[in-house]
């Protein structure tokens, strides 16, 4: 993150880190990083709208599942084809709910680590106890390493203030905000919701068939918990899927202005919104949703564990990037104290 920082004040132009590859590590590396960032938002689309039909299912059992996916990519593609402002203020409100039910579940649960609150089933307050008991590693390091590609892929995303540089008044200014504060939130909104997680509920009672969300709300005795989350885990799933859809169609539109692709990828309209490149990113999101359907075990897992690799791809090469530019910055007679 702090290397992207650094390329984006000092080239703030809406390919990123796939320009800056190009500019620094050769046009072929570019291209390369451009095609792998495009296949993993196109993958993740399909899987955000996938996920959130799912999830309405629990409100409307009686909907057939592609109904929602077909609602689902309407609305991502109109907060995308208005303006980017548009978009900044949709994906704002969007960000805004998820981020508030994550301080509220570190705060109720925090206070009912400490017996501030009480715990259902007049539960004692475990304090950190289960923590120290329960050990770290104790199934090896083997299943964390397993789960790594999955984990890559789901942390995809944080880059996009590179991309976002590139449209955004005073880059200068305010990229170096927003990449600290993106930094701080990611330490406390995971390593805190991990700790809660791990401090309210036995691992043997962890699964795939409740959130461990709901299960800590359910236990601090928070009413409709299921609902509540379920709500926020939909918000957050269209929040990913508007960034994703912005960040691919950014990638075919740097492409293009390299003149790696038609030129057609590079047209815009008068609100500065790349709708060539935009419609095929999200027929490409839509493919992916229908092979999650058709090919699960196949097609779509191969996609999905690629585009994990190409997330880490991608961020090698930013870190080559920056690398490369303050070598470059430093032999220009620049000092290391100029950059931002």
């Amino acid at each position: 993150m702090m290397c992207l920082g650094e390329l984006a004040v000092h080239h703030p132009e809406p390919g990123a880190f796939s320009a800056h590859a190009t500019r620094y590590l050769g046009p072929a590396t570019g291209y390369t990083v451009a095609w792998l960032y495009w296949l993993t938002w196109a993958v993740a689309l399909g899987s955000e709208f996938t996920a959130s039909a799912v999830f309405m299912g629990r409100w409307f059992p009686g909907v057939e599942p592609w109904v929602w996916c077909a609602i689902f990519s309407l609305i991502v593609f109109g907060m995308n084809i208005v303006s980017a402002r548009f978009f900044a203020e949709s994906e704002f409100w969007l960000s805004l709910i998820k981020v508030a039910a994550v301080i509220v579940f570190i705060a109720v649960g925090a206070a009912a680590m400490f017996g501030f609150t009480p715990l259902a089933g007049n539960v004692e307050a475990p304090g950190i106890t289960r923590i120290l008991q329960e050990g770290v590693f104790d199934h090896g390091v083997m299943p964390i390493l397993m789960t790594l590609l999955a984990v890559s892929f789901a942390f995809s995303g944080t880059e996009l203030i590179g991309i976002a540089a590139g449209e955004s008044k005073n880059p200068e200014k305010n990229v170096p905000l927003a990449i600290r504060a993106t930094l701080w939130r990611l330490i406390i909104f995971f390593i805190g919701t991990i700790i809660v997680i791990a401090a309210l509920l036995p691992q043997d009672s962890a699964g795939l068939k409740e959130s461990p969300f709901v299960a800590v709300f359910q236990l601090t005795g928070i009413p409709y918990a299921a609902d509540i989350m379920n709500f926020v885990i939909i918000t957050a799933l269209l929040s990913a899927a508007n960034s994703g859809l912005y960040a691919a169609s950014r990638m075919l539109w740097t492409l293009a202005d390299q003149k790696t692709l038609p030129r057609v990828f590079s047209r815009v309209n008068q609100r500065g919104i790349p709708v060539p490149a935009l419609l095929i990113t999200m027929l490409g999101g839509l493919l992916s949703l229908l092979s999650s359907v058709y090919a699960e075990d196949t097609l779509y897992l191969a996609l999905v564990s690629i585009s994990g690799l190409a997330v880490v791809q991608v961020w090698m090469a930013i870190a080559a990037s920056q690398f490369s530019f303050r070598r470059q910055w430093l032999k220009a007679g620049h000092s290391a104290s100029e950059l931002t």
